[in-house]
């Protein structure tokens, strides 16, 4: 499933394309994704101008100015292609092209000066809703989601406050969306292990003054990550419809068997099951 910097990659691609303009014709396919569209979805959006495109952990937020925002989701294998009339638009660079199927086009964006946005969804995992905007803090998604990881509010108090006795691991409280919103398996396995923390010693028993320097660095992956355009997942696409490459700079996800890269290492990583996730680590540096 894409984790915060994929979709903060798809929400930096599909900014200059949609924010500030006017929707003037939305097609849906089909009356369902995951779940079903709201009542009146075409309706609503149509003729409604896209005031702000943001994001909050893992979900697209498109502020309308009729006083709603679209709210969506990639799930694990949405994405979007943007067309103009001068030709396709392509926010950033990517390693791999990938060429969506039609048939799995399901929902349709036009805006007022010719641009077409389409979202393709060969799973259906992915979800849309349009939820009044003064309301979305106490919306079921949103309430109680902890602070962005990019964010002066996630610092070393908040992790000492959420890992205070705590038998977890951290990587079991960093995916918590509690502690802290839009972290995912991948790049909180790469933090750790440049960290050089255990996923499994409990969080609680981690000193102090390890937190400010996991903060730092769990700041670092994601930056990393954004500005190489998110992970190539398998299902995954950018805004442009063309996967990322941060995988070639992971140095603990997927890399079992290989030699840990961190400085006079010179271990090996492993793989263990974590809560049905599979947790990349090196056993000898990550303490």
């Amino acid at each position: 499933m894409p984790e915060l910097p994929e979709v903060e990659t798809v929400r930096r691609g599909l900014q200059p394309v949609l924010e500030g303009r006017r929707l003037t014709r939305v097609e849906a396919r089909r009356p369902d994704l995951r779940f079903p569209f709201p009542e009146g979805f075409v309706q609503r959006l149509t003729g409604a101008r896209l005031v702000a495109l943001n994001r909050r952990a893992k979900y697209l937020m498109a502020e309308l100015d009729r006083g709603e925002t679209l709210v969506m989701h990639l799930g694990m294998s949405g994405r979007f292609e943007i067309a103009r009339p001068e030709g396709a638009v392509r926010p950033g660079e990517f390693h791999y092209a990938a060429d969506p199927n039609p048939k799995h086009a399901h929902v349709v964006f036009e805006t007022e000066d010719g641009g077409r946005v389409t979202y393709y969804d060969p799973r259906r995992f992915g979800y849309m809703d349009l939820i009044e905007t003064a309301t979305l803090n106490d919306h079921p998604w949103f309430k109680g989601l902890g602070p962005e990881p990019l964010s002066e509010a996630f610092d070393a108090r908040r992790l000492e406050t959420a890992f205070a006795g705590r038998k977890q691991g951290p990587k079991t409280l960093l995916l918590d969306q509690r502690v802290v919103a839009g972290l995912g398996n991948i790049y909180v396995c790469e933090a750790l292990n440049r960290s050089r923390i255990s996923p499994f010693r409990p969080a609680g028993e981690i000193p102090r003054k390890k937190l400010g320097p996991l903060v730092e660095t769990i700041r670092e992956v994601l930056g990393e990550a954004i500005e190489a355009g998110g992970s190539t997942l398998r299902d995954y696409a950018a805004a442009d419809g063309a996967l990322g490459y941060f995988q070639h700079r992971f140095r603990a996800y997927d890399r079992e068997g290989e030699t840990c890269l961190n400085p006079g290492c010179g271990g090996t990583i492993a793989r263990e099951v974590q809560a049905g996730r599979s947790t990349f680590f090196c056993p000898r540096c990550q303490k």
